[in-house]
């Protein structure tokens, strides 16, 4: 490590808009302790919940300064003591990092290390983390589907949408989602969803319940909760369950449009896994790997110095169309 003690990073030294994403040269690269992981980044995923810590809204706020990122792809550097599932040279992901993965180097937990297959690469390892570990905790953990179950994507196109398709189709649903653009539902229909619909057209949510025939469809994985909710309640079959990934507000809402249905609203939050469900969603996930079927969609890539850039497209876009990521250039 003689010749990496100083790295580029990006640091955040107060919340606000996307400018106070700043690029720093001279960042001290941390050294891992037991049980952690050093990697030298190759991509790093950037997700929204990232947007919404950095403008100080989200409800978990890091301590100033801070480096955002937690989806990276790379290469072990080093081991802590007492690490023995990962060893320098390994081609790894990660779901989440200690130190912030919009660097070059990145120290993480060994249980948030996982290896990353030789048939994907660095870019697609850095869309995995939380967009298929969300997917799997919202199909599997929160709303327990069952195959044969008629599941709606709200939001199909983007990181966790398109992992949320592919891992339903696998699970034997049948697959319906929404975009706002025909390229973001060409893309989910490629991607394992069955039927797509236009969430800008006005009779979205009738053409949905058309395709159910008027029963509703059992889950819904609602990416944007303050602007599509009280639909979610419309199109939710009777006893159906609407899993909500992403909200950027309050919304309005009658709850008797739940209770007509008796139908169940539920929270995901990838952070309050137990580390036996992320094991157990590990697993499977590198199983999608090895068999092929978990090919993550990646919508752009960033060079480092252009975080700011990219924290304003992944919200300000007029339609997702997979996975941002951040590259950290021809150094590495």
């Amino acid at each position: 490590m003689s010749d990496f003690k100083l790295m580029r990073a990006i640091r955040v030294s107060g919340f606000g808009p996307p400018s106070v994403l700043e690029l720093c040269a001279n960042v001290k690269v941390q050294l891992p302790g037991r049980g952690e992981v050093l990697i030298r980044v190759h991509a790093c995923g950037v997700n929204p919940v990232e947007t919404y810590i950095r403008a100080g809204t989200f409800s978990r706020k890091p301590s100033l300064p801070y480096t955002p990122g937690s989806d990276i792809a790379g290469v072990v550097e080093s081991v802590g003591e007492g690490v023995t599932a990962v060893k320098a040279g390994d081609r790894v992901f990660t779901t989440s990092t200690q130190s912030g993965g919009y660097a070059e180097f990145a120290v993480a937990t060994d249980d948030n290390v996982h290896k990353l297959p030789d048939t994907l690469d660095f870019c697609q390892g850095a869309a995995i983390g939380i967009p298929y570990f969300t997917a799997y905790r919202a199909l599997v953990h929160k709303a327990h589907v069952k195959a044969g179950e008629t599941v709606l994507v709200h939001g199909a196109s983007g990181g966790v949408g398109l992992a949320t398709c592919q891992l339903s189709h696998m699970l034997g649903l049948r697959v319906m989602g929404t975009a706002g653009t025909k390229a973001g539902m060409e893309l989910a229909a490629q991607n394992g969803a069955h039927l797509m619909f236009n969430h800008r057209e006005e009779d979205y949510v009738g053409k949905i319940m058309d395709a159910t025939e008027g029963r509703g469809v059992d889950v819904i994985v609602e990416m944007l909760a303050n602007v599509n909710l009280n639909n979610d309640l419309q199109m939710v079959a009777s006893g159906g369950r609407v899993a909500i990934v992403g909200s950027r507000g309050s919304v309005e809402m009658n709850p008797r449009a739940a209770m007509a249905k008796e139908s169940s609203i539920i929270g995901v939050a990838l952070f309050s896994a137990t580390p036996a469900e992320t094991k157990e969603c590990a697993a499977f996930l590198f199983r999608g790997m090895e068999a092929g079927w978990l090919r993550p969609v990646v919508a752009g890539q960033y060079p480092l110095d252009k975080a700011a850039q990219a924290h304003h497209d992944i919200i300000e876009s007029q339609g997702a169309t997979g996975k941002i990521v951040l590259t950290m250039g021809s150094q590495l």
